[in-house]
C-alpha cells in the first residue's frame, strides 16, 4: 500500500471512528458499522412486496463512473452525493420493468436542478426506458413544483402527472446563450489572432467577435430547431398533444400557472404533495397510519441482484464500453478529461485481451486537441482490425469526439445528440499591449526568421500566420480524409458537409455522419451481434477507477450520515448573476485545457449549452 493510500485509509478511519465516538458508539458501534456498510453491499436492500421506485430527478447523471478521487473526496467531507452513471439508471428502469414486486415509478421532479449538465440525448435514453416500463401496465406518477422543458420531458412519460397547487410550469422553447469575450480582452491588451478551417467553427467566436457571427447562428438555430422538435413529438406523443399546440403554448403563454397547465393536458392534477402520499399508499397497499408509502429509491434498488430477473449477466465473453466523456487533451488527462495517451492505452489493452470480443465505445465530448484525437483514432482503427467497435454518441460527439469515432464499424445517436463540427483552429494570445501599457518591453536576439514565432510578447507577422495557417490546413484536410474513409463518403462531399458545422443526430444520420439512432444499450446489442455472441456475454467498462475499499468506505459514511441524522446537500439554485459568472469561469478553464502540442484543436464552439 502507497503511502498516499496509507494516510488517506487512516485519515478515513479516523474520521469515521470520531464522529462514532462523538455520539458514544465505541468500538462496538464501529464494528458494527463496518458490518453494516459490508453486509449492505453483499445482500443489497429488502425490496417489499408492492414497492414503488422513487426516481430523484437531482440526481446527477453521468455516463462513466465516479474516480477514486471523487469517492474519497465524498467521504472525508461528508457529503453524500447522489449521483448513477446512464446504464445504471437504465439498467435499473428494466430490472423495475420485470420485477414484480414494483408496481410503480415515483418522478420526484420537486428538486430538480436548474443547472443539471445532463443533456437531452441522456434523457432521451432514461425516457424510452420508462415508455418500456409503462407497456407492462405498472403505473408512473410524477410530481413537481417548477417544471422547466427539461425535467418535464422525463416526467411527460408518467401516467399522472401532478403538479403543487403554488407551482409552474415552463414551456417556453429551447434557447443557447454565447458569451463574448472580445471586449474584455481588448480592454485589458490581450490581443488575438485565429488561424481556423471552416466557416461554421463557431469555437473561436467568443474571443474575436462580439456577436455570433450569420453562419454560427445558422448552425445554431438550425440545432435547437431539431431537438426542440423532437421535444415536441416526443412529449406530445405520450401526453396526446399536437406538436403545434405545444408551438402555440410556447409562443404565447411560456410559463404556466397550475390550472393553466391542467387546461393544456400537460398536466393530469393539481395537488399537494401529501395528496400525491395518500394516493400512492392506495397503489402500494399501505396502511393509513404509515408515514408514506412503500417505497425504495433508485439507487438503492441498484444495488439489489437482477440475476433471477435475468437483467444481471456472468460470461467469459466481454464487451468493453469505454467511456470518453470530457475535454480531449494530450497526454494522460485529468479526472474529467478524455487524455489521449491513456485512451490509447486502454485501447491497446483490449485489443490483446482474449476475452474482449467487442468494444463500445461511448462518446460524449465536445473535442478538444487535434493531436489527442488522432492518437485514439490509431487505436480504435487497429482495434477494429481485430474485433467490432461501436460508437454510442452520448449528449455531445463532436469536433474531436467526431475524429475519433470516425472508423468505427457503426455509428448510434439519439436524435438530440450534438455531432459534426468537422474543423480545427489555433488561437494565438498575446499579451504586447498589456504589457507596455504597464512599462513591460520585450528584445530578442535570434538565428533564425521564426526562432522566436512561439513567444506571447508580440502578434504574430503575416508571415508566421501563413505558417500556422497551413499547418491548420494540412490537420483539418486529414480529417477529411479520416471521414471520407471511415464513413465511405467521398471526400468532396466529407467537405461539404463539414467547414465545422454541428448537426443533430437525426440531421447527421441524413447526410451520413452517423448509421442509426439509438442508444447506449443499441449500441450494446449491435456490438454483441457484430461478434455473434448471442446472449452469452457480459459487460466490462473502462476506465476503471473505483476499488471495493473506495466503495466500502464510501458507503461507511452514509451510514455515519444516517446515525447522525445529517441531510445530504440540498440542490439550491443560484442567482442568475452568480450563473452568468460561472459560465466565465467555463470558459477561461476551457482555454486552460488547450494543451495541444501543434496549437490546433478540434472543438465545439465554447460551451455549446441548450437551455
Amino acid at each position: 500500500m502507497t503511502n498516499f493510500f496509507k494516510q488517506t485509509f487512516a485519515s478515513l478511519i479516523g474520521t469515521v471512528l470520531g464522529l462514532i465516538v462523538f455520539c458514544g458508539l465505541g468500538t462496538t458501534g464501529l464494528f458494527l458499522l463496518l458490518l453494516a456498510a459490508t453486509s449492505t453491499k453483499d445482500t443489497g436492500p429488502e425490496v417489499k412486496d408492492k414497492s414503488v421506485l422513487v426516481f430523484d430527478l437531482s440526481m446527477k447523471i453521468t455516463d462513466g463512473e465516479p474516480n477514486s478521487g471523487e469517492f474519497f473526496q465524498n467521504a472525508l467531507s461528508g457529503v453524500a452525493e447522489e449521483r448513477m452513471t446512464l446504464r445504471k439508471v437504465v439498467e435499473t428502469l428494466e430490472k423495475a420493468r420485470r420485477d414484480p414486486r414494483i408496481v410503480g415509478i415515483y418522478i420526484d421532479a420537486s428538486r430538480a436542478s436548474e443547472g443539471s449538465d445532463v443533456g437531452y440525448a441522456s434523457l432521451k435514453e432514461i425516457r424510452r426506458a420508462l415508455e418500456e416500463f409503462r407497456t407492462t401496465g405498472k403505473k408512473i406518477v410524477a410530481y413537481g413544483s417548477n417544471w422547466t422543458e427539461k425535467e418535464y420531458y422525463v416526467s411527460s412519460t408518467a401516467n399522472s402527472i401532478v403538479l403543487n397547487p403554488l407551482g409552474l410550469m415552463e414551456v417556453n422553447g429551447l434557447s443557447s446563450q454565447l458569451m463574448f469575450l472580445t471586449g474584455a480582452l481588448q480592454k485589458y491588451g490581450i490581443g488575438v489572432q485565429v488561424v481556423r478551417v471552416g466557416k461554421f467553427k463557431g469555437a473561436v467566436e467568443p474571443l474575436i467577435l462580439t456577436k455570433l457571427s450569420p453562419e454560427n447562428r445558422e448552425q445554431t438555430q438550425k440545432l435547437l430547431d431539431d431537438v426542440w422538435g423532437e421535444w415536441r413529438d416526443a412529449v406530445g406523443n405520450t401526453r396526446k398533444i399536437q406538436p403545434q399546440q405545444l408551438q402555440a403554448i410556447a409562443d404565447n403563454q411560456a410559463f404556466l400557472e397550475p390550472t393553466q397547465a391542467k387546461d393544456s393536458g400537460l398536466v393530469d392534477q393539481v395537488a399537494y404533495p401529501d395528496e400525491v402520499v395518500s394516493d400512492l399508499k392506495k397503489l402500494t397497499n399501505s396502511d393509513k397510519d404509515d408515514k408514506t408509502f412503500r417505497q425504495i429509491n433508485l439507487n438503492d434498488y441498484a444495488q439489489v441482484s437482477g440475476k433471477s430477473l435475468g437483467v444481471e449477466r456472468n460470461s467469459k465473453n466481454k464487451i468493453a464500453v469505454v467511456y470518453a466523456e470530457g475535454e480531449i487533451v494530450d497526454g494522460m488527462g485529468e479526472d474529467g478529461q478524455v487524455g489521449g495517451d491513456r485512451f490509447a492505452k486502454i485501447f491497446n489493452k483490449l485489443r490483446q485481451d482474449e476475452d474482449i470480443k467487442a468494444v463500445v465505445l461511448r462518446i460524449n465530448s465536445p473535442g478538444g486537441s487535434a493531436t489527442a484525437a488522432e492518437v485514439m483514432q490509431r487505436e480504435v482503427k487497429l482495434t477494429r482490425q481485430q474485433k467490432p467497435v461501436v460508437v454510442s454518441m452520448g449528449d455531445t460527439a463532436a469536433s474531436g469526439g467526431y475524429w475519433i469515432a470516425s472508423d468505427s464499424n457503426r455509428i448510434f445517436a439519439e436524435p438530440n445528440t450534438i455531432t459534426g463540427s468537422i474543423g480545427v483552429f489555433g488561437i494565438l494570445l498575446n499579451g504586447q499591449k498589456l504589457a507596455n501599457d504597464n512599462g513591460i518591453t520585450w528584445d530578442s536576439v535570434k538565428t533564425g526568421r521564426y526562432a522566436d514565432s512561439e513567444t506571447a510578447s508580440r502578434p504574430k507577422s503575416p508571415q508566421e500566420l501563413a505558417l500556422y495557417q497551413r499547418s491548420v490546413n494540412r490537420i483539418y484536410n486529414m480529417f477529411l480524409n479520416k471521414v471520407s474513409q471511415g464513413r465511405k463518403l467521398p471526400e468532396q462531399k466529407v467537405a461539404e458537409i463539414a467547414q465545422g458545422r454541428v448537426w443533430s443526430g437525426v440531421a447527421a444520420k441524413e447526410i451520413g455522419l452517423v448509421d442509426e439512432i439509438g442508444g447506449l444499450n443499441s449500441a450494446i446489442a449491435y456490438a454483441a451481434k457484430e461478434a455473434k455472441l448471442g446472449e452469452d456475454w457480459e459487460l466490462q467498462e473502462y476506465p476503471r477507477f473505483s476499488t471495493f475499499g473506495e466503495r466500502f468506505f464510501g458507503r461507511a459514511t452514509q451510514e455515519v450520515q444516517d446515525t447522525l441524522g445529517i441531510e445530504p446537500t440540498q440542490v439550491q439554485k443560484s442567482h442568475p448573476l452568480t450563473a452568468e459568472f460561472q459560465k466565465l469561469q467555463q470558459e477561461i478553464q476551457i482555454l486552460q485545457k488547450m494543451n495541444d502540442p501543434q496549437g490546433v484543436y478540434a472543438r465545439l464552439p465554447f460551451n455549446l449549452k441548450i437551455e
